[in-house]
């Protein structure tokens, strides 16, 4: 649902007005987007993921965490994204300078890998956030179609549920699909062991 406002809107526009009702918004090229209530099933995956990747991040003593709630602002100031899995490096936030205030990042080397749990606005992972967290340099972008939401181009006639890796290569996003019990392959993890089937399986 779109938000009636009279124009388009800034970033700082939206976070003056953004309201603390537990609705969640996002910015999409200047218009304000409420965010489709989650479903139990995609609150699963998506509280499945942020504990493996937690796990891992533990297992290798990195200064990362997953917040809550954060926004991702790409470089315009007409977007901004609240993802479903946003790792955060520690290190770099004393570089953000919206981090405090705001609860926002805006560089690359804060964002070590981002996951998006596809739901019925699937065109916004395959395509919007998709180009977005690539022109930012996000080395890693899971889009994690556990109910086989996306475009046949993506998931086959017929569809299956896919998890997509996409890995940042000369500052394109190399895509790399994971179905059944084909092991995950991340970059940022490499000793992670997890099926594309485990993920499902949350659901």
């Amino acid at each position: 649902m779109t938000q009636a406002l009279p124009k388009l809107v800034t970033f700082e526009e939206f976070i003056d007005w953004y309201p603390n009702t537990g609705v969640n918004y996002e910015l999409h090229d200047g218009v304000i987007v409420e965010m489709p209530p989650p479903t139990g099933d995609h609150e699963k995956v998506v509280g499945f993921l942020a504990r493996k990747l937690t796990v891992e991040f533990d297992r290798l003593n990195l200064p990362y965490t997953i917040p809550k709630t954060a926004l991702v602002k790409p470089d315009v100031n007409s977007k901004a994204y609240s993802p479903d899995v946003l790792l955060l490096n520690l290190d770099n936030l004393n570089n953000e300078l919206l981090w405090k205030r705001q609860s926002t990042v805006t560089q690359a080397p804060s964002v070590p890998l981002v996951v998006e749990v596809v739901s019925t606005n699937w065109r916004d992972d395959y395509y919007k956030k998709f180009a977005d967290y690539e022109e930012m340099g996000i080395p890693e972008y899971w889009i994690a179609d556990y109910a086989a939401k996306g475009g046949i181009k993506f998931l086959g006639d017929p569809k299956q549920p896919t998890i997509f890796v996409c890995e940042l290569v000369n500052g394109e996003y190399r895509m790399n699909q994971f179905q059944g019990n084909s092991r995950i392959v991340s970059p940022t993890f490499p000793q992670l062991d997890l099926t594309a089937q485990q993920i499902f399986d949350a659901a």
